[in-house]
């Protein structure tokens, strides 16, 4: 990972996402900066209700996430290897997806403000996977505020996220397809992935793997 001073991992609901942020961590003894997706109090109101609270919750996840940014950035950044499991500029995927016209324009406001002062990191690690395969893994997971996580929301944002990514050009980006893999819990799996994160270097590049499953 020398070429790789700050690792991003990103993708929707379910990917994976900490999971691998986690692995990476643990084996380059790196800084993690995890996203707080928990100690969002008003995420389990959005989840019943999307249309009256996705304002609320969206701006708590900005002005968090933007806390832990600054965190890192006052840090020495170079002293170690870091690695996160989101990109600050995805928050605009959520911000689209929920927010009305009038909520979107003060959030665009407040967003153009905070992002010049974000530091970009060295990789994106972009996850992806198909609607029932994200499905199958939040079920999995249990949290008690996806209990009845609604597949149109979550088909929704995989578009989102596929059309943001397609454009994305502000870093090196690895695009993973993990539907047929567990790097979780099957070495091959992991091994073939970390080596393809240490050959990206500069651009695009898409990975495919046949899996084990």
């Amino acid at each position: 990972m020398s070429d790789h001073r700050y690792v991003v991992v990103e993708g929707p609901i379910g990917v994976g996402k900490s999971s691998l942020t986690n692995i990476i961590a643990e084996r380059f003894h790196a800084r993690k900066v995890m996203e707080v997706v928990e100690e969002n109090p008003f995420l389990s109101s959005f989840y019943a209700d999307r249309a009256k609270y996705a304002f609320q919750t969206q701006m708590f996840f900005l002005l968090s996430r933007f806390k832990q940014q600054q965190e890192l950035f006052q840090q020495d950044l170079f002293s170690q290897v870091t690695v996160s499991d989101y990109l600050f500029a995805k928050d605009r995927i959520f911000a689209h997806l929920t927010l009305d016209p009038n909520e979107l324009a003060l959030y665009e406001r407040v967003f153009e403000a905070l992002s010049p002062r974000v530091t970009k990191p060295d990789l994106v690690v972009y996850l992806q996977a198909r609607i029932e395969v994200l499905l199958g893994r939040i079920k999995k997971r249990g949290r008690e505020f996806e209990r009845k996580f609604d597949p149109t929301y979550l088909d929704d944002l995989c578009r989102r996220y596929n059309e943001f990514f397609f454009h994305y050009q502000d870093t090196p980006l690895l695009v993973v397809n993990t539907s047929d893999i567990d790097f979780v819990n099957n070495a091959a799996d992991l091994e073939s992935l970390m080596n393809v994160i240490r050959q990206t270097k500069k651009g695009t590049h898409h990975y495919l793997p046949q899996g084990s499953r």
